[in-house]
């Protein structure tokens, strides 16, 4: 059971005729895309797309860094899913491998990874126009951390 969270926005211009929002702006700091237990244990997600081949850090904001840090010492499962578009391939990012570039990034190394640094093991195969079968790559990093 996986929840999208939806982001706050506050409505700046409503168009009165169909009442859709025409302009917003985020209202608060949100924490992740997607959060849920998925057989009992507790994970929580961002969702992100990058066009080249090196992801920026500053595509992830420290308030979600702070949330996931937060959710894995209660016991949860914390990652990203990082769609490379250029590359059309698709990766579950363990919350530890996320740690590691974000500290190297705080600490005056480079503020970013490269698609060379991912660990392919957590390729997430592409099944054009069905779901992102992620939970295989959930399994892996669970196996992973009982080692």
């Amino acid at each position: 059971m996986i929840q999208k969270i939806p982001t706050p926005i506050k409505p700046i211009n409503i168009d009165k005729e169909s009442r859709h929002i025409t302009l917003a702006y985020f209202d608060q700091k949100s924490t992740v895309d997607y959060i849920g237990a998925v057989q009992g244990i507790p994970v929580c997600f961002d969702a992100k797309e990058c066009v080249s081949a090196t992801f920026p850090l500053q595509n992830i904001h420290e308030h979600q860094m702070d949330f996931m840090e937060a959710f894995e010492k209660q016991g949860g499962v914390s990652f990203i899913i990082l769609y490379f578009t250029g590359l059309d391939e698709l990766y579950y990012v363990p919350f530890r491998h996320l740690l590691f570039y974000w500290t190297r990034g705080k600490n005056g190394g480079r503020k970013s990874f490269t698609y060379g640094e991912l660990d392919k093991e957590f390729q997430i195969p592409l099944r054009h126009g069905a779901y992102v079968h992620y939970l295989e790559m959930l399994q892996k990093d669970l196996n992973q951390r009982l080692e």
